[in-house]
């Protein structure tokens, strides 16, 4: 573990923990999907000396017993096999969802139980009272459920890290930045009152994964404890910023949460192969500083970003805004400067795509979260008429708690 410099408050506050180890960099510059990203993250941050300023901690890497804490021992153990094998033609790989996202490689075990264990050790940094903040930005693989692999998500270290965090945590706050839908942990929470879920994702007809609309909310005791926000393509870090904020801001209060889980995927940006959003790591930068200022156990995950240099930018940017460091625009000498041609800047320009959210059905979401979700059915249990009851619990019985509506919000204005 490396001490870091003197933070610029004079050390009032815990510096950051970046999770890291040439060893870990190198087992995730393995994926196939993202060759190299992993070191090309890391470099630049280095190139901007930020990690002189965070606590450098090295990753432990998950035991099977920690992995099976969400997963199945069925899955670990077939997961286990094919990658000792490199069998990527195993007749059962099919039902575990091995295959074309996912293919078995060999090796691909020890991949992902090097990022499930580094975001349980940034998770672990947390419950110890070593930072504030703790942050694995090779972490993030919000797809991968129980017994499944999906969509380039071998492991749920998310939700791995968010089991981890519920050992001293009551209440855990899940967000995701991703342009993806963070199916698999909504998926593993949706039962549940201990742990909220809020995603920001690209919703489009034959796009991946095809979940999170408005009206998924979760079940059971989890019912509204899952918020989804469908956005269309285009959309530009003003009024992604503007959906955020607005969306957090009912969800904070509401919620009361002890700490956050924030997974922050990069190809929401400008110049993603995905070719979607239109955003700027100063809009993911605007949604994260809103959310530091909570100033809660936070623990920061990567995830998705397909454009390796963007996705190296943006994350280094990100870095500096939970330092509280303004950058310099020019990308410095390292290994990988030659990626960041032609102009070599951090900066990164909108395209010129037009953007597909109307105004009138953004505000027609959000009416729809805040005045259902919050004033009816899961708000409920903490408001009564609008005003704050610490008495409330979230246990509570819904039929005492529900306050029925003069006029209740029709969804299919919304779909």
């Amino acid at each position: 573990m490396e001490e870091p410099e003197e933070p610029a408050d004079g050390g009032q506050s815990l510096p950051p923990v970046y999770i890291y180890s040439p060893e870990y960099v190198s087992m995730c510059d393995s994926l196939a999907k993202v060759p190299k990203r992993a070191s090309m993250v890391h470099s630049l941050i280095e190139a901007y000396a930020l990690h002189k300023q965070m606590r450098i901690v090295k990753p432990k890497v998950a035991s099977m017993e920690e992995m099976a804490t969400f997963h199945t021992d069925a899955y670990l153990q077939h997961l286990q096999k094919v990658s000792q094998e490199g069998d990527d033609d195993h007749p059962d790989s099919i039902e575990y969802g091995l295959g074309y996202d996912c293919p078995a490689t060999e090796g691909i075990f020890d991949y992902a139980a090097a990022v499930g264990g580094a975001t349980i050790t940034a998770a672990q940094c947390l419950i110890d009272g070593m930072c504030k903040v703790a942050i694995n930005w090779s972490g993030g693989w919000h797809h991968a459920k129980k017994d499944e692999a999906s969509g380039f998500c071998y492991l749920n270290d998310a939700v791995l890290g968010i089991l981890r965090l519920r050992r001293k945590f009551d209440r855990i706050l899940y967000v995701d930045l991703d342009l993806h839908h963070g199916d698999g942990v909504e998926d593993a929470f949706s039962f549940t009152s201990k742990v909220m879920t809020v995603s920001l994702h690209k919703f489009s007809p034959g796009f991946f994964p095809g979940t999170g609309d408005v009206s998924d909310v979760g079940l059971g005791k989890g019912r509204y404890y899952s918020v989804n926000v469908p956005i269309q393509d285009g959309i530009q870090d003003e009024k992604y910023y503007h959906i955020c904020e607005s969306v957090l801001k009912e969800v904070y209060i509401a919620f009361n949460p002890k700490a956050v889980v924030l997974q922050l995927g990069a190809d929401t940006i400008a110049g993603d192969p995905m070719c979607s959003f239109n955003m700027t790591p100063v809009g993911i930068g605007k949604c994260l500083k809103y959310i530091l200022q909570w100033q809660l156990a936070t623990l920061i995950l990567g995830g998705g970003g397909y454009n390796l240099a963007n996705t190296a930018r943006c994350w280094t940017y990100l870095t500096g805004v939970i330092l509280g460091k303004t950058l310099s625009s020019e990308i410095p000498d390292h290994e990988f400067f030659t990626a960041y041609g032609p102009d070599y800047v951090l900066e990164i320009t909108p395209s010129c795509r037009p953007d597909r959210n109307e105004p009138h059905r953004v505000q027609q979401i959000l009416n729809y979260i805040k005045e259902e979700k919050w004033s009816v059915g899961f708000g409920a249990q903490y408001f009564c008429l609008g005003k704050w009851d610490k008495e409330k619990t979230v246990e509570g019985p819904r039929e005492q708690l529900f306050i029925p509506r003069a006029q209740s919000w029709n969804l299919k204005h919304v779909v």
